[in-house]
């Protein structure tokens, strides 16, 4: 942006009460100054005019594209974070502002990690990874992809899933998660057309030749007709990775961008607590980070005064 903007005066004003009413070192001044400065070209790119119209959530998107972008550690960010409360205290206090955005920032020690995620790009081409050029038992894995990005299983649940857990009149999958607690998952029509394809095709045969009861009626198989191990999952999830040019992917990530994408697409955080087994919700709370770049939409789309 040519010329001054909104933001210069108060900054100046700002490095003034440093060093005349505090007395700050040259030092403190400059790292202060550095950091408005990164602050405000960030907030300037961002269509920005001025303080009055700088908001938390702008304020915390900042930081975290401190982290994100230009890799700072948290005990850097903890300082931007120490300089942006200071600063926007001072312009409240003198009348610059109506409102402190800075008041309620959180620091970065407190940052939930966030789950690694696959844009519905990504997903799509992991699941469509297993082909007849792959291996024989390409039924079965995709099977298995569909099943749990369809159902947001882990690894173990989708390992142990019997042939009775699946009933193909209703569309709906019973997983036995964590602490042998039961739910009931909808599945859609591409995860059943790949189960049934796979029972089909696959699984019977397979059982032709070996003995019916090593199976424990599982309903993902290994190559020798035994129940497939959880190891065994995270090894077909990484080869079918690599196979779509995905660099990082694991079983965890399906369940991630499961209960992602529902958010993103506007579900109930509710409705997806109770698909995905959590117990308390704050779990499920983590997933609503992609569903906060709806806001603005959901609100114009759906509030009666937008």
């Amino acid at each position: 942006m040519d010329g001054p903007s909104r933001f210069d005066q108060p900054v100046r004003d700002f490095q003034a009460f440093l060093a005349v009413e505090v007395g700050a070192a040259t030092a403190t001044i400059e790292a202060y100054s550095r950091d408005l400065r990164d602050l405000t070209t960030d907030l300037l790119d961002r269509g920005v005019a001025g303080p009055e119209e700088v908001t938390p959530q702008l304020l915390s998107g900042h930081l975290r594209s401190l982290h994100r972008d230009h890799g700072l550690q948290p005990s850097s960010i903890t300082r931007h974070l120490a300089t942006l409360r200071v600063f926007f205290r001072f312009l409240h206090a003198n009348g610059r502002i109506q409102q402190n955005p800075a008041r309620l920032l959180e620091r970065p020690t407190q940052w939930r990690r966030l789950p690694g995620v696959l844009s519905p790009k990504q997903m799509r081409d992991l699941l469509e990874a297993p082909t007849p050029d792959s291996g024989r038992l390409w039924l079965r894995d995709k099977a298995m992809l569909e099943l749990m990005y369809a159902a947001g299983l882990r690894a173990t649940e989708v390992a142990e899933l019997k042939i009775s857990d699946y009933n193909p009149t209703l569309g709906m999958l019973l997983v036995t998660g964590k602490g042998s607690k039961q739910r009931m998952v909808p599945i859609g029509q591409p995860a059943e057309q790949a189960v049934q394809r796979y029972v089909c095709e696959l699984r019977e045969p397979m059982m032709l030749r070996y003995d019916d009861k090593r199976d424990q009626r599982r309903l993902l198989l290994s190559q020798f007709g035994k129940p497939l191990e959880r190891v065994a999952v995270w090894q077909i999830v990484r080869r079918c990775a690599q196979r779509a040019g995905l660099h990082k992917a694991y079983p965890h990530m399906l369940r991630h961008s499961f209960a992602t994408h529902l958010l993103g697409g506007g579900a109930d955080l509710r409705v997806v607590q109770e698909l995905l087994g959590h117990a308390d919700i704050s779990t499920t709370q983590v997933y609503t980070h992609v569903d906060r770049t709806r806001l603005r939409e959901v609100i114009r789309n759906h509030h009666p005064r937008p």
